[in-house]
């Protein structure tokens, strides 16, 4: 009888990048998960579901909120990675924005490492540790990648809010995973349902909800890694998190 895969079952990294600092990674790592929340740009859309590892990184990345996409543009900028943010405006009744951020050329090899580097050294911190012993600041490099996947998932995974509820639903069955471990990190129990191409990831309203909203709101913005100036930066340095968006 075959063994149904786990939700973890996914196949490694054949060559595990090189490892980021930790400033670096949180930043990589919370870019990661926003991608991982976004299906494929309409433009480059394949007929087939993204793929994970390195393959996974396309040129560019599409929003249907704008905060979502200043967010990823922050981040990008912090990793010295420029892109262009093109606006469409679609619907006939009800009007809608897509935020398509494009990564030009000759970056696309270091935009896909650094994603790509983000995510696995990331995933492996936060779903591995701390471990007894860990120093300080690993239990908060820990809590720091667990509070970047929730406001990823928050900004631009599809919000499922019930009275009871705070949820969000993806398709990415590992960073489903991954909001599990980050939500026992910040002291918060969750609760994983799997739904129709689907997975939905809630916490309790109330003090958990809090929590988790408390712990995913954005520090004030820090400047690139580089002296190259403000290119892609947001223009609005602190943001917090809208208070809700309906479900996907």
């Amino acid at each position: 009888m075959t063994r149904e895969p786990a939700l973890l079952d996914r196949p490694r990294p054949p060559t595990p990048p090189p490892p980021l600092g930790w400033l670096t990674l949180g930043d990589a790592f919370e870019a990661a998960c926003l991608l991982r929340c976004t299906p494929p740009p309409t433009a480059a859309r394949p007929s087939t579901a993204r793929p994970s590892g390195a393959a996974a990184h396309t040129p560019g990345v599409e929003f249907n909120r704008e905060d979502a996409a200043q967010r990823m543009r922050q981040l990008l900028a912090r990793l010295d990675i420029p892109v262009t943010h093109e606006v469409a405006v679609g619907g006939l009744r009800r009007r809608y924005e897509l935020h398509r951020l494009w990564v030009p050329r000759k970056h696309q090899g270091a935009y896909t490492r650094m994603l790509d580097a983000g995510w696995w050294q990331g995933r492996r911190e936060l779903l591995g540790g701390p471990l007894p012993g860990a120093s300080p600041a690993r239990r908060r490099l820990v809590t720091r990648l667990a509070e970047a996947a929730w406001r990823s998932a928050l900004l631009a995974a599809g919000r499922h809010v019930r009275r009871h509820i705070l949820g969000v639903r993806l398709t990415d069955r590992e960073l489903a995973a991954v909001l599990i471990r980050g939500a026992a990190v910040l002291d918060v129990p969750a609760r994983l349902r799997p739904g129709t191409g689907c997975f939905l990831v809630s916490v309790a309203d109330g003090p958990d909800r809090q929590r988790i909203l408390s712990s995913a709101a954005l520090e004030p913005a820090r400047g690139p890694a580089s002296a190259r100036g403000p290119v892609g930066s947001s223009a609005h340095g602190a943001v917090v998190l809208p208070a809700g968006r309906p479900a996907c």
